[in-house]
């Protein structure tokens, strides 16, 4: 019984680490290291309750759930609120980055909206979930979705430095 568990859940890392990831990535607002930290959560909280998972109505929703927990509970630690991000790091040499301007300066504007505000524009706008799927997946009323969308959007707008933008429309 446990064997076929673990070999499920090794199943399931195998076939969805790179899109847990990617989602991490966006959700954190590009911290490569977080995200990292991040998944590794998730998948802890998830083998954790697999047998939930497995269950679950809808199990994407599932898991998107468990994420946002996840980053939810990251930034509430004590230590990583006096952690300082820092653009280059001190007494090393400049890294040249590639990295095109335009999404730079998105991540850096999805940094600065407070974690729901920023998981509710992802699951909208870069994972094109509904109204309904998003709400479910932050644990929250879909009219909260609506007014943390639409603040997180004229705050994505200011930032950005236009009234409107391709990726927020």
């Amino acid at each position: 019984m446990k064997a076929e568990r673990d070999e499920q859940f090794h199943q399931f890392v195998v076939s969805r680490r790179a899109h847990l990831l990617r989602t991490a990535t966006l959700l954190t607002a590009g911290d490569a290291h977080l995200a990292e930290d991040l998944v590794q959560s998730t998948l802890t909280k998830l083998y954790v309750a697999w047998p939930s998972y497995r269950g679950a109505d809808n199990p994407d929703g599932y898991v998107r759930r468990v994420m946002v927990n996840a980053l939810t509970d990251e930034r509430r630690r004590w230590w990583r609120r006096r952690e300082r991000s820092m653009a280059e790091i001190p007494d090393r040499p400049a890294v040249e980055r590639s990295a095109d301007e335009a999404s730079e300066g998105l991540r850096a504007a999805l940094k600065d909206l407070p974690p729901r505000m920023r998981a509710a524009v992802v699951f909208r706008y870069f994972y094109d979930l509904d109204v309904a799927d998003t709400a479910d997946a932050l644990g929250c009323s879909e009219g909260t979705v609506k007014s943390q969308t639409a603040r997180a959007l004229e705050k994505l707008r200011a930032a950005l430095g236009r009234q409107t933008s391709p990726v927020l429309n």
